[in-house]
């Protein structure tokens, strides 16, 4: 990555930040599961209030990143302790759902990636397996959710989960998993993608015939409209469905989403709203939204022509620089770093306890960002 001087000090001076964060946080968490902080501190365990979580897994993910760079043991300690926990549903398949990728990617699979765990290697392919099983031959995707009435519902989000099946295939050489998440992103890319380049969250097929029916309203204003974190997650799943297949469609579509999420977020001084297609009242954040498509944006630069990298990386750059300006806290007394993170536009299911407030994969990927930016890190996709 081109950097100038000025942006390689800011990253040094960040990356010096995260570890101070970081440090404290995890002498402070003992063996919580983080989601939201709440005047700055983590109340709730949620591997004790909600364990089969979608956000379970990222704490771990902060954690096997530090231990990487660090080599502290407290990091180990503590990453493996979420994946104990997270461990126990393996059993449980009826607990769990389409974002088992989110949790075991940064848990079991970090784990045999960083220290050659076998037992790692062992609980990661079991989660793939459970994720091929939501697997509709008839429509070919993968079922989002577990709600009744809803089993023909696919989301954008399952692009950045199929990740693992990418990951299970290249290590048991078996192309059942590749096969699946190709034929899901196939799927995905014809009837999610709008020509503008904006996705749809949610697109509903009949279950038993593979007929698309209609796009239901999910966490973005409303059905039409452009979801910005649903925006980020097609960046990001496509860019990465082009790193383990190199079919050029995955590359173009990255760079689709990319385009139209570069255009909305120039406009907000780089931060971007919940919704790019919302009414212009109330003025709602989703800082996670611009730092997942950050690193999407900084892995979708490996892979294009030398003279496309500026767009790409500069819009990454500003990205999480203008988040650091504007919402970011690194006093090491207080836990979370990126605030103003929101869960849905409306409050999912009346749920106003993740509006505008610290939520841990912000704080994921904007250090997988900085990271990236750095030349650091594990790659967990």
């Amino acid at each position: 990555m081109q950097l100038n001087e000025t942006d390689k000090q800011w990253l040094d001076e960040t990356w010096m930040k995260i570890q101070s964060k970081i440090s404290a946080e995890c002498d402070r968490m003992g063996d919580k599961i983080p989601y939201i902080a709440e005047n700055g501190i983590y109340k709730m365990d949620w591997g004790k209030v909600m364990l089969p979580f979608w956000t379970n897994g990222f704490w771990a993910g902060i954690l096997w990143q530090l231990y990487k760079e660090t080599g502290e043991d407290k990091y180990l300690k503590q990453a493996r302790s979420t994946s104990d926990k997270l461990n126990t549903l393996l059993i449980k398949a009826d607990e769990l759902h389409h974002d088992v990728g989110f949790m075991w990617l940064h848990t079991a699979v970090a784990d045999y990636r960083s220290t050659g765990s076998s037992d790692g290697r062992t609980l990661g392919l079991h989660a793939a397996n459970l994720l091929a099983g939501r697997y509709n031959p008839q429509g070919g995707y993968l079922c989002a959710w577990n709600f009744e009435g809803n089993e023909g519902w696919a989301i954008i989000d399952t692009m950045m989960n199929i990740n693992l099946l990418y990951w299970a295939s290249k290590e048991t050489k078996n192309p059942r998993f590749r096969q699946i998440a190709i034929r899901h992103a196939d799927k995905t890319l014809v009837n999610h993608f709008r020509p503008d380049g904006s996705v749809y969250h949610i697109a509903a097929y009949d279950p038993q015939t593979g007929e698309l029916n209609s796009f239901p309203p999910g966490q973005g204003y409303s059905s039409d409209s452009a979801w910005s974190r649903g925006q980020a997650w097609a960046l990001y799943g496509f860019a990465l469905s082009y790193r383990h297949t190199g079919d050029m469609k995955y590359l173009d579509a990255a760079k689709r989403a990319a385009h139209y999420f570069l255009a909305n977020v120039a406009q907000t001084d780089w931060v971007p709203l919940v919704d790019f297609r919302a009414p212009l009242e109330p003025v709602c954040w989703d800082t996670t939204a611009g730092v997942i498509a950050a690193a999407g944006l900084l892995e979708l630069a490996e892979y294009v022509h030398e003279l496309e990298k500026p767009l790409y990386v500069n819009g990454a750059v500003n990205i999480i620089k203008a988040t650091d300006r504007r919402f970011c806290n690194w006093d090491p007394a207080y836990d979370s770093i990126v605030a103003n993170g929101t869960g849905s536009y409306h409050g999912q299911g009346g749920r106003k306890f993740d509006y505008q407030m610290p939520i841990i994969y912000g704080d994921y990927f904007f250090i997988e960002a900085v990271l990236k930016l750095l030349g650091k890190g594990i790659f967990f996709w």
